[in-house]
C-alpha cells in the first residue's frame, strides 16, 4: 500500500511491483544512507587522499606528513582531525609525538575499490 501512495504523488504507475518491494526492502535505511555519503564526501579531498596514500605506507606524524606533501602542520592537523572523526584514521602517542594510522583495513579496501574503478579502461 505504501509504495502505491509514493508513486502516485510522483504520477508514476508501478509496473512490476514485485520487483519494487524486493529492491526497496534491500535499500538501506535514510540514516545509514545519509552517514555512507558522508563517508564518501571525506574522499572528496585530495589533501585527505594524499593523506591516506601516506599512511598506506607507514605509521607517520604530522611533521612527517607536512614535509612529505610540502604543507604546514596546521593544515595536516585539520585534514587528520577529519579523517579522525571519520573513523579513517586512529593515532598513538609516543612521548610527546603522535603518530597517524590507518583505522584498520576497510579504509585501504575502499581506497582500492575506487582507484580500481577510475584506472579501468
Amino acid at each position: 500500500m505504501e509504495e502505491k501512495e509514493v508513486i502516485q504523488s510522483c504520477n508514476c504507475t508501478v509496473i512490476h511491483e514485485d520487483i519494487v518491494t524486493r529492491v526497496k526492502d534491500c535499500i538501506p535505511k535514510e540514516e545509514v544512507l545519509y552517514d555512507l555519503a558522508d563517508l564518501f564526501k571525506i574522499f572528496g579531498d585530495t589533501t585527505r587522499i594524499k593523506i591516506l596514500c601516506a599512511l598506506f605506507q607507514a605509521e607517520m606524524c604530522v611533521c612527517d606528513i607536512a614535509a612529505l606533501l610540502g604543507m604546514t602542520q596546521s593544515a595536516i592537523s585539520h585534514q587528520l582531525r577529519v579523517l579522525k572523526q571519520s573513523r579513517l584514521v586512529r593515532y598513538r602517542k609516543e612521548g610527546k609525538v603522535v603518530y597517524y594510522s590507518l583505522d584498520d583495513e576497510h579504509v585501504k579496501g575502499i581506497f582500492n575499490l575506487g582507484l580500481t574503478h577510475i584506472e579501468e579502461k
